[in-house]
């Protein structure tokens, strides 16, 4: 399989309860997801963008400002937000028929059309070796369970953070994958995942006021 045609998917739920409507809440003068929408949409190796929603708000901007965006409208048996993403991924790649998936979500809006392609490219070299990619955050700092015991350092001694080894937290940016990989596996990723890492500053997520704050101070900064 030569992973020709890439599909990129974008679930978005239309209420969201720790930050109301952030979905399609104003971010520099337009809707939160119209950021990502722009960045796949600038990567040449996207063949299809598709919203899967069952938000009549996004909906409409989409049939508005986004012609070029498929629109999956969700089942109402996949609307609640118990659903697991992975049941709503398998349902969207049945409707839209693709190589390779790559999966994001609209709140994060710092990510970079150059990482996307980047993280397409690694993947159709390593493949099948690789069977799927995920982004990650590296983190160099102590960490401990909740326990109390240091999971990654020796606190007999001291190193600096930055001499630390370091560990990776799963940061929802990307995901690619097959069909099969889904289907098999009821999970994106598969049996020999790829971690992709990308910089913290332009992993940022979107769960809390306050990231939605700062997300939008660092996009304001941020140079061409």
């Amino acid at each position: 399989m030569k992973l020709e045609k890439i599909v990129a998917l974008v679930p978005m739920r239309h209420d969201s309860k720790r930050v109301p409507g952030k979905n399609y809440r104003p971010m520099l003068g337009k809707p939160l997801y119209a950021h990502i929408l722009d960045t796949l949409l600038a990567c040449p190796e996207i063949s299809t963008v598709v919203v899967d929603t069952d938000s009549p708000v996004i909906l409409e901007g989409l049939a508005r400002d986004y012609p070029g965006v498929q629109a999956l409208l969700r089942p109402e048996a996949l609307r609640a937000d118990t659903i697991p993403t992975n049941e709503i991924l398998i349902h969207d790649t049945a409707q839209v028929p693709a190589d390779l998936y790559l999966q994001t979500h609209s709140t994060n809006p710092l990510l970079r059309s150059e990482t996307v392609s980047r993280a397409i490219a690694i993947l159709r070299q390593s493949y099948p070796e690789y069977d799927s990619l995920f982004g990650v955050t590296r983190l160099q700092t102590r960490l401990w369970d909740q326990l109390g015991r240091a999971i990654n350092h020796n606190p007999d001694i001291l190193l600096r953070t930055q001499d630390l080894p370091p560990v990776y937290e799963e940061n929802s940016c990307l995901y690619l994958f097959t069909r099969e990989t889904l289907l098999a596996r009821r999970n994106r990723l598969g049996e020999r995942p790829l971690m992709f890492e990308i910089e913290a500053a332009e992993a940022w997520d979107i769960d809390e006021e306050i990231d939605f704050t700062v997300a939008e101070i660092m996009l304001s900064r941020r140079k061409p």
